[in-house]
Order: structure tokens, then sequence, then C-alpha cells
């Protein structure tokens, strides 16, 4: 019995030591071969990592790669340049957008008005303005009485600005040292009694609207000339309270007689007046004007000779969008006592000082709620051959020479 015990022992013994061997030669072949995978995972990544394949340049040899640049005809990409790469005076300033740089633009008359009618919200300039007047020439081409007008404005420079819109075929261009050189502005074509007429007027507001600086607006021909020295005109202009548009009701048939009742009832018989072609307006009044496209686009096609768009749209339009910003009264002078569709020209043997004084100081008008002796600061129509007596009057009589220059406020 104790034989059969111990043989049983023996056995279970040799099992046990066979299990522990197994255990051991398997732990030993896993450890090798964990070995060898570790070996070779390192071999490979260290040739990969020294390839050119994966390669980390060092941060202080780093540099940008120098572009390679093409032609035009080659490269088809649009390139823009960073604000800040850019030289500063190439960057847009105030000044690129209170005052055009050039007269001359591509726009169309919508496009035009439509960039004329902006109004910034802040009524505070941002920078230095000095207000000036806008004298608006409407011509059909050479100005003979520029000399005049040259003196006028000698010496005011700040003050004013000058716009010519003359026929597109007019290709006359005065010296660079005039104040009209580079003035013409984009024009069309204009028939007298025709609504071209009012577009050339609204082109020429429109124009002298992009000038940010510009506050008062006075429109002129190449017949008118000066009553007074600049400063006399100045001063007038600006500390106006009110614009001059002559607008009055007239009950005759050359003044109701040319109303169309299909006008109404946009336009009344009762809104419906008559006055002169030659205004003056202030910024605020010019800008109503460019952006009207209520009652524009009606007299256009409804006021046909014997109904004269310029003697009755801006009368009509301001007593309907500015009655109480207009003085109702012309500041410039022209004689309608000859009769007929033209006022009276007056040549050289009219030009004396009685004369010109009487223009000047003969009447009396309202004048921001006085009354004043000052009435017409232009007139109309002079010959091209009063342009001498006119030149040998104006330092006595206008002070052409001798009135105090304008000095920046």
């Amino acid at each position: 019995m104790k034989e059969g015990k111990l043989t049983v022992f023996v056995k279970d013994l040799s099992t046990g030591y066979l299990h522990v061997k197994t255990t051991i030669i398997l732990s030993l072949s896993v450890l090798l071969l964990l070995f060898v995978l570790g070996m070779f995972i390192i071999d490979h990544t260290t040739k990969f990592l020294s390839s050119e394949v994966y390669f980390i340049p060092q941060l202080k040899t780093f540099s940008p790669p120098t572009p390679n640049y093409t032609s035009h005809a080659q490269c088809q990409c649009n390139f823009s340049v960073s604000p800040q790469l850019r030289p500063i005076s190439s960057l847009p300033n105030i000044r690129d957008y209170i005052a055009p740089k050039e007269l001359w633009h591509s726009m169309s008359d919508k496009e035009l008005i439509w960039r004329a009618s902006m109004v910034p919200q802040v009524t505070e300039y941002p920078y230095n303005r000095t207000p000036k007047v806008a004298f608006m020439f409407l011509a059909k081409g050479k100005l003979p009485l520029a000399p005049l007008w040259e003196r006028f404005f000698m010496g005011h420079e700040g003050f004013f600005s000058v716009y010519l819109h003359e026929a597109p075929d007019f290709k006359n261009e005065p010296p660079e040292s005039s104040v009209f050189y580079n003035r013409r502005i984009p024009s069309k074509a204009v028939e007298w009694g025709k609504a071209t007429m009012v577009e050339a007027e609204r082109r020429l507001l429109a124009n002298a609207l992009l000038d940010f600086s510009n506050e008062r607006f006075v429109l002129l021909s190449e017949s008118c000339i000066p009553l007074f020295n600049f400063t006399t005109i100045y001063d007038y202009l600006i500390n106006s309270n009110y614009s001059f548009i002559s607008s009055f009701d007239d009950p005759r048939g050359t003044g109701r007689g040319r109303y169309n009742s299909r006008m109404w009832p946009t336009v009344t018989l009762s809104d419906w007046r008559k006055g002169s072609q030659w205004f003056e307006v202030h910024r605020n009044l010019a800008l109503k004007i460019v952006s009207d496209v209520t009652y524009y686009p009606i007299f256009k096609d409804l006021c046909q000779p014997p109904c004269y768009n310029d003697e009755h749209y801006l009368a009509t339009l301001v007593s309907k969008v500015g009655p109480g910003m207009n003085s109702n009264r012309s500041i410039t002078w022209v004689d309608w006592s000859v009769g007929g569709p033209h006022p009276a020209t007056y040549g050289r043997q009219h030009v004396t000082e009685t004369f010109l004084n009487q223009l000047r100081h003969g009447f009396d008008c309202s004048y921001n709620g006085g009354i004043s002796n000052i009435c017409h600061l232009f007139a109309r129509k002079f010959h091209p051959s009063t342009l001498e007596p006119l030149l040998k009057l104006a330092p006595a009589l206008f002070g052409f020479n001798t009135d105090n220059i304008i000095t920046t406020k």
C-alpha cells in the first residue's frame, strides 16, 4: 500500500516539473520575440527619421522660400498686398473722400446723381473745413469774358471751385495758369428750351456736390459778369440764410397757361411756379434738387415747348420741397424789357460806370430779414466786346486789385 502511494507521488512530481519547464521555455521565447521586434522597429524608425522624406527644419536657420514672380501673361492669379506692406502715401485718406482729385470721370448721369446724393449722417466734419462757393458755368464753348473772371478769382484760392459744362465737341483747353484749366465735367449736348438744359444744370450740381467743402452753388453763363469783388460776393452768399431761386405765380398764358393737367395730382395748378433759370442754392437745397425722382420725370415728359423746363422746374420744385429755404428772387440781373424769348444783350457802348453802379445799388430787396441795396451779384447778357471796357473799370469799380484777400479761417 505504501509502495503504491509513493509511485503516485513520483508521477505527480514529474508532471509538475514538466509544466514548469514548459512555462519557462515559452516565457523565454516570448521575450526573445519582443526583443527582435523592438530592434526591428528601432532600426526602421531611425532610418525613416534620417531620410529626406521627413525633414524637420531648425527654427534658427529657417527662411521662407523666395517667390518666383512670372509675367501677367503666365500668371492668372490675383495678388493683394496687405495694407501693412503698402507705403503710407498710397493708402486712402480723408482727402480721397471729401473731394475728387479729377473732375473727369466715367460715371453715367444715373451713377453720378446717386453718388452725389449721399449725405453723411455725422454732421460734424472730421477735418478743418473752409466753406467754398461753387461757380458753375453752363456754356456752349469758349468763355469770352474769362480774363475778367480771372481777375475776380485772383488771390482767393481755397474759397471757390469752378465747373464748366461745355458742348461735348468743344476741345479748346485754357492754359494751365487759368482757373478754368481742367475744370470741365463730362458734358452732353444741350438744346435751348428742352429738358437737356435742366439735365445739364443737375449734372453741374451733382459734380459740384462731390466736393464736400462746396457750401453754395451758383449757375452762370458765358455772358455773365460779376458786379462786386470776390470778398463781397463770398460773404453775401456764405452768410445768407436762404437760397436764391426766382419763384413766383404767374397767372398769364406764359405762366399758368403752360401747366399740363396731366401733371396732376403730383403737381397741381396751385403748385405751378415760374422763375429765372439762373439760380444760387445752399448745399442742403442742392441735395434735394439732385435727389429728386418724383417731380423731374414728370416735367421731363410733360413740360414741352412752349413749356420750358428751365423756367418752371426749379421754381416749382423749391415751392414743394423747400419753401422755407428760398428767398424767391434771383441774384443775377437780366433785362427782359425788350420782350421775346431772349433777354437783351449789352455791348461795349453800354458799359459805363453809371450803368454798372445802377445794377449794383439801384434796387432794394430783403436779405436775412432786413433790407439791402445789394440785390444782384451778377448780370447778363454781356457781349464779348464788353471785355475791354470791363477790365478798365474793374480796378476802380469792382476793386479787384484792392479788395482784402480772404485768409484761411
